[in-house]
């Protein structure tokens, strides 16, 4: 304690004091550089908030270097702000390499904009998504999924073109683009169990659409909780999407009809409606929804 005393004596009591102060201010090079830092610090995140940082704060650095050169002739100072500057611009190459070095094809770049872009998803996150994925052709009237043949082994989104879905050949819904065409089918199974479609999944248009194979999937989401948290929350909000289109779809005269949401599927706000004739549009819902 008395050494550190001692110390704190000798930096503060007994160092000399300024007696006179310069009447001058500093040259313009100084405040260029003090306000550089300052905008500079206001940065952002992600890899265009660390390129405006770095690059207003080499900007700064490199303005302070010169006012050591040239207005203090101190090349301590110099030394200090060129090096900083340095290691600033070498930060600014690097990051905006990776930034150019992230390429899409045309595809990813519409759904990274479209849906992945406004939830705040970065381009290194993206392209950890886009890397396990593949881009699939599907030609008009070929289908995706037949009901009760095709296995659930993928997740696909589309990204162009139109979906019908239909089951025992009575239409149930479309599927527009950013949209899943199996979210359902995906959230009604673990991962160790297998199941097939129960809905017939046809083009009505040419359609393009991405693709992610179920197990290369659930490895990514073991690898990243991050991506596996986005990818629960976008197939949630997907199938009440689809949960609503077939609210839509199921009227009861012209006035009424069922809601879903609720427990049994319906809500008749007319108690002597007759039910007979939607019994079947029920079951076809619930096994799309549940299945």
């Amino acid at each position: 304690m008395e050494k550190n005393s001692s110390l704190w004596k000798n930096l503060i009591d007994e160092h000399p004091v300024c007696t006179t102060w310069k009447q001058e201010a500093e040259g313009a090079i100084y405040h260029l550089a003090s306000i550089l830092f300052v905008v500079g610090f206001m940065g952002g995140s992600g890899f265009f908030g660390l390129l405006y940082v770095f690059s207003l704060l080499g900007l700064g650095f490199l303005c302070s270097a010169v006012w050591a050169w040239v207005d203090v002739c101190a090349a301590d100072i110099f030394s200090w702000n060129f090096v900083l500057f340095v290691i600033c611009f070498m930060q600014f190459v690097h990051i905006a390499y990776q930034v150019h070095s992230i390429t899409f094809a045309r595809e990813f770049q519409v759904l990274y904009s479209s849906l992945f872009q406004p939830l705040g998803i970065s381009l290194p996150v993206f392209r950890t998504i886009a890397l396990s994925s593949e881009v699939v052709t599907l030609e008009k009237e070929h289908c995706y999924a037949m009901q009760g043949k095709t296995s659930i082994d993928k997740l696909s989104l589309l990204v162009s073109g139109r979906i019908r879905v239909t089951v025992d050949g009575e239409f149930l819904h479309y599927i527009f683009p950013f949209q899943f065409l199996d979210s359902p089918e995906w959230d009604s199974l673990r991962p160790t169990e297998e199941g097939i479609f129960q809905v017939t999944l046809t083009a009505e248009t040419d359609c393009r659409y991405v693709s992610w194979r179920r197990k290369k999937l659930y490895l990514l989401f073991a690898q990243h909780r991050y991506i596996s948290r986005l990818f629960s929350v976008l197939i949630g909000s997907d199938i009440a999407d689809k949960l609503y289109a077939l609210n839509d779809r199921i009227y009861i005269g012209k006035r009424y009809h069922y809601d879903i949401r609720l427990p049994n599927y319906y809500h008749m706000s007319s108690p002597e409606m007759p039910r007979a004739p939607l019994t079947g549009q029920f079951r076809n819902s619930r096994q799309y929804c549940n299945k």
